[in-house]
């Protein structure tokens, strides 16, 4: 089962929590054993699972990844200006795999699902694909 979810961003970078859209997904499908991939088919955007308790995380990735990345350098030489955005998607990864057991995401206490968008506002894509009996 494949099902593409659209979502719009607001800010050039944010990390927006997935979570339930993808566990509502997975019950849907009737899935009680198997994985789930969640991907991001975007070239300056990404997946990640972090913490979701405590919203300075977020904050404080994105802090450091615009430090460790700034939108402006000298040295950049694309042509959009989104270099910055690139780096950051690529550092993120474009999907991640998770655990179905007994019909639920098998997420840790403290972990939560985020499509990262490092060159916004857009309209975005990610898909979540379903394997499993």
């Amino acid at each position: 089962m494949l099902v593409r979810e659209k979502l719009l961003t607001s800010h050039r970078d944010e990390m927006i929590d997935i979570t339930k859209r993808v566990a509502e997904t997975v019950a849907r499908s009737g899935i009680t054993d198997g994985a789930v991939i969640v991907y991001c088919p975007h070239t300056t955007a990404g997946i990640a699972i972090n913490e979701n308790a405590d919203p300075d995380v977020k904050r404080d990735v994105l802090m450091r990844l615009d430090e460790v990345y700034p939108w402006e350098h000298p040295k950049y030489r694309h042509a959009e200006g989104n270099t910055a955005a690139h780096l950051k998607a690529i550092t993120t990864g474009t999907s991640q795999t998770l655990v179905v057991a007994g019909g639920s995401l098998l997420l840790g206490r403290w972990q939560g699902i985020y499509f990262c968008e490092f060159d916004g506002p857009r309209e975005r894509t990610f898909y979540v694909k379903l394997i499993g009996e």
